[in-house]
């Protein structure tokens, strides 16, 4: 897999000077490449506990990002998935450290235990104050004598990190710690595995599964169970950390572990807000990542005042988001004029049987126009119609089936709400211009051309340009020779497009002619399935 890295063995020490060269010099490192990777503050006041934490790299934003007022005081990175060095800790506490001492905040894995634990004795024995913590938030594997260190650590940084900022005392910044780390639970799912960088890919997770529990290096979970959707794996996560909960407030932290899209990623956010398990939330973002991983982790967190007010505490980092309520959604009426006018319906079964047949066309080629569309396009014009046609079936007992004057516009503000993109705009256009014309005594075929003149006028496609018109306008024109002379146009007209290499409208025009050649116009070859489907109609 192609991955935007040099050297694998440069890219943490390439990673860190890149961060640190963007951060308006309020991040500095030690010079110790390559062993020694330590991201500390600046403008660091040693009369304050420090807070050191780290790990293996992979997990970015975490830890160096995280650096800053409020939180960490300095980050010990290691290389991908592997801990840093005792060296590399004990450099970065004796940077860091003061009169009032230092914290070690440590995620509950063997080497990063030993490290930073043996770093913690070699730094007390040279007259540094130090206390180190374990994060052990796992609840995947509950039998686990020692469960892993996951991302409920960033209660830990904040929490902590907040007191050490108001100038509380190494003890008191510990028991805060402790306090957090005794109640904090977390648990992730994935839908794949993580890419290592100069390692192959593990592909451990089949199609239409997801693995419940893995660890944040790609370590295998407790089980894979059937992916069904997004409600459903929350819905699983939410399920494991209901049973560790306890009475009062809680806060989510709803962490992304890579490459889970942004939509995707306030698509959970909405089934977590509607489960009620919280009522306060840190994300959706990327906080303690696995590379590449395709999942999310859920922590959370039982709160007091005092915690509350500490995970409130700015801090000026753009990887952490902040806490915010859990609320419903703000929702306001349209504004004056834009709320949809509701036709008259009145019945016609010609019409309806007609609307119903087309509809039923375009759901039947939902795939193979998506197919069609994928060339030359994203992939979704078969989409787009199939859902349009559903909804339009869907509100025919509310359309006006016995008027085309009124008919005509109702279809075309129908579809500007039910179709995404462009189409929805472009088909509005389309009849509404040809109500416009019925309305003024036109005939059918009139009033059709007529919509279509107006689109070509308004979006500026015309014959040739290789989009819908190409098959729209041959077909209307033979229209008055009857639906099956226009189905034929169509169809010719349709296929026509698949020698037209450069497409001068649409988002065709934004692919390389390789793509185009031999290939229908998918919006073309839509309107030659309808016609035929019309004319196969009148043929029965």
């Amino acid at each position: 897999m192609a991955q935007f890295v040099n050297a694998k063995d440069d890219l943490v020490k390439e990673a860190i000077d890149g961060m640190l060269a963007c951060s308006g010099g309020t991040l500095a490192r030690l010079d110790g490449y390559p062993h020694i990777k330590v991201v500390y503050r600046a403008n660091w006041d040693r009369s304050k506990v420090a807070l050191v934490s780290g790990g293996g790299s992979g997990h970015e934003p975490a830890h160096a990002g995280f650096v800053g007022a409020g939180m960490l005081t300095a980050a010990v990175c290691g290389e991908v998935f592997a801990s840093p060095s005792v060296e590399a800790v004990l450099a970065g506490i004796l940077e860091v450290t003061g009169e009032s001492g230092c914290l070690l905040i440590v995620k509950n894995y063997t080497g990063d235990r030993l490290n930073f634990g043996l770093a913690a004795e070699r730094a007390r024995a040279l007259g540094r104050k130090v206390e180190m913590v374990v994060v052990d938030d796992d609840i995947a594997l509950p039998d686990l004598p020692q469960p892993r260190g996951v991302a409920g650590t960033l209660f830990v940084h904040k929490v902590a990190g907040a007191l050490a900022e108001q100038g509380h005392s190494l003890e008191d910044v510990t028991a805060a710690a402790q306090k957090v780390i005794g109640t904090v639970t977390s648990i992730g799912t994935s839908l794949d595995t993580c890419t290592v960088p100069g390692s192959p890919k593990e592909d451990r997770i089949p199609a239409g599964k997801a693995e419940l529990g893995l660890g944040i290096h790609g370590e295998p979970g407790v089980e894979q169970i059937t992916f069904t959707g997004a409600a459903a794996a929350m819905q699983t996560v939410l399920d494991k950390l209901r049973g560790q909960m306890t009475d009062g407030s809680h806060v989510a932290l709803l962490n992304n572990l890579g490459s889970t899209t942004p939509l995707e990623m306030s698509v959970l956010a909405h089934e977590l807000a509607q489960s009620g398990i919280a009522q306060h939330a840190i994300g959706p973002a990327p906080m303690m990542t696995s590379l590449d991983m395709h999942g999310f982790s859920v922590s959370l967190l039982p709160v007091d005042a005092d915690q509350m007010a500490a995970l409130m505490a700015p801090v000026d980092l753009p990887a952490w988001p902040g806490v915010n309520d859990i609320d419903d959604p703000i929702v306001t009426p349209l504004p004056d004029g834009l709320a949809p006018i509701e036709p008259i319906p009145s019945a016609n079964a010609k019409t309806r049987a007609t609307i119903e047949h087309l509809s039923d066309l375009l759901i039947a080629a939902e795939a193979q126009l998506n197919e069609l569309d994928a060339k030359s396009g994203d992939g979704d014009t078969g989409s787009t119609l199939a859902t349009a046609a559903r909804s339009l079936k869907a509100k025919l007992d509310h359309m006006p089936l016995a008027d085309l004057t009124q008919l005509f516009p109702a279809l075309g503000n129908m579809l500007s709400q039910t179709m995404g993109g462009s189409s929805g705009v472009i088909l509005a256009i389309y009849f509404n211009a040809a109500g416009d014309a019925c309305a003024n005594g036109s005939t059918v075929e009139s009033a059709l051309a007529a919509g279509l003149q107006r689109v070509s006028d308004v979006g500026g496609a015309r014959l040739g340009d290789r989009t819908m018109i190409d098959a729209l306008a041959p077909a209307l024109e033979a229209l008055s020779g009857g639906v099956a002379a226009a189905a034929v146009a169509a169809r010719t007209g349709a296929d026509a497009t698949a020698n037209i290499h450069r497409a001068k409208a649409g988002r065709a025009a934004y692919v390389p002619s390789e793509n185009l050649k031999g290939n229908n116009d998918p919006g073309a070859e839509a309107v030659a399935l309808l016609f035929e489907g019309l004319a196969s109609t009148q043929e029965g």
